[in-house]
């Protein structure tokens, strides 16, 4: 298992997507975008992606070649158009002005519409925070998760993030994680392992709680915390799909398949300026970092995140997105 550095990992992403037709400003977006997941460890956002982005920029299921369009309905609501291009390029373009937004009025909401899947939700909220803003973000998927009692795909895992910058130009608080029990590659890679999944992920065809990967395959997921999390995956199909005015998510086919439609998904950003109103919140935010600290063992999601220099890269997956740059063959 090869240790590939960061650096090495986005030069070889950003060579794969132009090699398959991507415009070399768009192809160094999504890239860093994979070297960003690498770094802290997301494998499932990470170079696993790169295949299907370069499989579908042949397709033509993602448009690679096409500039995203910015604009703004009223003061504090930004909508940056994928035009059905990748999503990081989206959001790039649009970030100086819902930033500026923000500083503005105090709140501001950035909507991407009909974007290719855009992996790490939390990669996006984490730049607002740098900027020292608060962002909360949602996006939807292709249908996997059931609702509570039943066994048909109605909801993507609709991730929700949050991103929560501290006084030093870093992150205080920090999550991304899906509304289903557990994100659905978990399940792929379980099925390829020929590992059984924990009962509670998933049910089969029949809406019956599995641990076979295979039947959960043809069944669906289900959410975390039961209704709890079919409501919070519920509340970001409506803000990523309605709000946009994206594809539903029971519109949309599975993200990595190499045809069909293209994505058409959204993401919709609630940003907020921490002193809109007074100066206390970092010393709220200092209180509850203080009442966590003191206790051995515990830690705020997200806090001192450090991301890997070099990453141990499976032999096959190395290999396979370094013969990616060679093109379509």
């Amino acid at each position: 298992m090869p240790l590939v550095s960061v650096t090495d990992i986005e030069y070889a992403s950003k060579s794969a997507l132009q090699a398959f037709g991507a415009k070399d400003w768009i192809a160094a977006s999504v890239a860093r975008a994979v070297a960003d997941a690498e770094s802290f460890g997301n494998v499932i956002c990470g170079l696993y992606y790169v295949e299907s982005y370069c499989s579908q920029l042949a397709t033509g299921r993602v448009n690679g070649a096409i500039d995203p369009q910015v604009s703004a309905s009223r003061p504090g609501s930004i909508l940056s158009d994928a035009k059905f291009g990748f999503a990081q390029p989206a959001f790039e373009v649009a970030l100086p002005t819902v930033i500026a937004a923000a500083r503005a009025n105090g709140t501001a909401s950035l909507s991407v519409a009909h974007a290719h899947t855009c992996t790490s939700l939390g990669y996006f909220t984490s730049q607002l925070a740098a900027d020292g803003l608060l962002a909360i973000g949602f996006t939807n998927a292709s249908p996997v998760v059931a609702p509570p009692g039943g066994n048909q795909k109605v909801i993507g895992t609709n991730p929700i993030a949050m991103s929560v910058p501290d006084s030093n130009g870093g992150l205080a608080v920090h999550f991304d994680f899906s509304t289903s029990a557990v994100a659905l590659g978990k399940i792929t890679m379980a099925k390829a392992a020929r590992e059984p999944i924990p009962l509670g992920w998933a049910v089969d065809a029949q809406g019956i709680p599995t641990t076979d990967p295979e039947a959960a395959l043809a069944g669906a997921l289900v959410s975390a915390g039961g209704y709890k999390g079919w409501g919070f995956g519920i509340l970001a199909e409506l803000l990523a799909a309605g709000i946009t005015g994206s594809m539903n998510s029971l519109d949309v086919s599975g993200l990595k398949l190499p045809t069909g439609g293209p994505h058409g998904l959204g993401q919709f950003y609630f940003i907020i300026d921490p002193s809109t109103h007074h100066a206390d919140f970092s010393e709220r935010l200092a209180r509850l970092v203080d009442a966590v600290a003191l206790q051995d063992g515990a830690r705020l999601p997200g806090s001192n995140r450090v991301p890997m220099i070099e990453i141990n890269v499976p032999d096959t997956l190395w290999d396979l997105v370094k013969s990616l740059e060679s093109g379509p063959t």
